[in-house]
């Protein structure tokens, strides 16, 4: 029954923008030279038998934009109020794969933050993801206008990923908040942007946003995912 319902829900969100914030958090990694396959084999050997509670783990490269050496980053994502990990034993297995994964890689920097717009890419084309840290002055109107425009240009962004939100512990260079948008590759992404861009109502609605400040922008993809 549970598992009926989960999938229910992960359908909702795939169509609709999620009405339920969540929580993720996020720890870059500088993985040493020809380790990546190692990696990948130590993240997928921790994740084994594991049933998350309603939450969302992933590996990710990093690549256009990266920055401090950073070649991949880890990320969680779950339900604020809700243990993702519920009903699993992970405090021995947690210890065996970061020690594992020092054999391969240097940490980085982590952060965490909320999920306050987010409509669930269905396109598997679309893997990688570009993602624009800002500075933003009114996080209510910069919602509202963003919500808008997914609405507004549903087709632009049918199949794609895109999501708004906050960075609320060690913010990034400074940034409060992040947008993120799912696409097939760099060319498919500028496609869109240029599209996009030609239309005088995308371009008011990116100025009904208000104050907003552009930290960097950077592209991460999926090399493993478990939910």
């Amino acid at each position: 029954m549970k598992k009926i319902f989960f999938i229910t829900v992960t359908l909702i969100v795939s169509m609709t923008l999620s009405a339920q914030n969540r929580a993720f958090n996020v720890r870059e990694i500088k993985a040493k030279d020809y380790s990546q396959e190692q990696i990948e084999a130590t993240y997928e050997q921790a994740m084994k038998d594991v049933e998350l509670n309603q939450g969302y783990v992933a590996l990710q490269w990093v690549g256009a934009g990266s920055d401090n050496g950073v070649t991949h980053r880890l990320v969680w994502s779950w339900p604020l109020g809700v243990d993702m990990w519920e009903g699993n034993d992970m405090s021995s297995r947690g210890e065996l794969w970061w020690s594992k994964m020092s054999n391969h890689a240097e940490w980085g920097e982590q952060y965490s933050g909320r999920i306050l717009s987010w409509q669930d890419g269905t396109n598997e084309e679309y893997n990688q993801r570009h993602i624009w840290d800002f500075k933003v002055e009114n996080s209510s109107q910069f919602k509202n206008a963003h919500d808008k425009m997914v609405k507004k240009f549903k087709k632009e962004f049918e199949g794609r990923s895109v999501g708004f939100g906050t960075y609320d512990i060690n913010r990034p260079n400074g940034a409060t908040h992040w947008v993120i948008v799912s696409g097939k590759d760099d060319h498919e992404h500028m496609m869109l942007y240029d599209k996009l861009q030609s239309q005088d109502e995308f371009v008011n609605i990116l100025k009904e946003r208000g104050k907003v400040e552009l930290v960097k922008d950077y592209m991460v993809g999926n090399l493993k995912s478990y939910q």
